[in-house]
């Protein structure tokens, strides 16, 4: 059986849901020696980004319920949306590079949606169809600056604040994203513990609300939000990020993501 298969995952994504398909029929009807002689042990390679440059990157804040409230703040009325820049992003096991006049660094894990059908002012029950998948971001956060700034842009889009991993599932292979475990661990103490269930603005109202102001293409990654539990808000003392701290983290489903802190170069 012939598969076209495309090169790159981006234009796997673009071909849409039809493409997919294929592949996975393809899969089914290869010679198991064939997929072994194929096949790489974990070891062997670098696990990169799934994608490295998306049209947009947008990120939502405040968006899960215990997080508003570690926060003491509103729960907003509709999504508060900012955007990371593509050069923020690095893949599993790769270095965030902490600049040296950062002061207060922090994470966030959230579940990111990958766009996969280009679309306007998509309704909210129709939203699933445009979804290709699901990944983990780590919205890596200077909060020194993003506080200083009133605004969240700069402290939150120096390189290598976007680690992205460590694969895409899809839509089925998680048909409901609704009620997915979410945790983060620093150093192997547990941080954040937290479900998808606590969001105010689940993953197919997120992508109606952000459509009505912008087109979606595919490959547009979307952060939805982190849970409480974020090092800004640890009591008695914040726990800000240091040089050599390894972050964990984790979503039902999807699996971890995990990178390190380094110093400037």
């Amino acid at each position: 059986m012939q598969c076209a298969v495309p090169n790159r995952l981006e234009e796997l994504v673009a071909r849409g849901p039809e493409a997919l398909d294929t592949v996975e029929d393809c899969l089914k009807n290869v010679d198991e020696n064939l997929k072994k002689a194929a096949a790489y042990r974990i070891e062997d390679v670098q696990i990169l980004t799934p994608i490295l440059n998306p049209p947009k990157l947008i990120c939502l804040g405040l968006n899960f319920h215990d997080h508003a409230a570690e926060a003491h703040a509103d729960i907003p009325d509709e999504p508060i949306i900012f955007m990371k820049p593509r050069t923020a992003i690095i893949g599993p096991n790769e270095p965030i590079v902490k600049p040296d006049f950062v002061t207060k660094l922090d994470y966030e894990v959230e579940l990111a949606i990958v766009i996969g059908k280009r679309a306007k002012s998509i309704p909210v029950d129709a939203a699933k169809q445009h979804i290709f998948g699901y990944t983990i971001l780590n919205d890596v956060s200077a909060r020194d600056i993003q506080f200083k700034d009133r605004q969240w842009t700069r402290g939150k889009s120096f390189d290598t604040f976007a680690p992205i991993g460590p694969c895409i599932a899809t839509t089925n292979q998680i048909p409901d994203p609704r009620n997915l475990k979410m945790r983060t661990w620093i150093n192997g103490e547990i941080r954040q513990d937290s479900s998808t269930r606590n969001m105010v603005f689940d993953v197919y109202k997120v992508v109606h609300h952000l459509s009505r102001a912008m087109t979606l293409e595919p490959g547009d990654i979307i952060a939805t939000g982190t849970p409480s539990g974020v090092g800004f808000f640890v009591k008695p003392e914040p726990k800000f990020l240091k040089p050599g701290d390894r972050i964990t983290m984790e979503i039902e489903k999807i699996g971890r993501l995990e990178n390190f802190v380094a110093k400037n170069p």
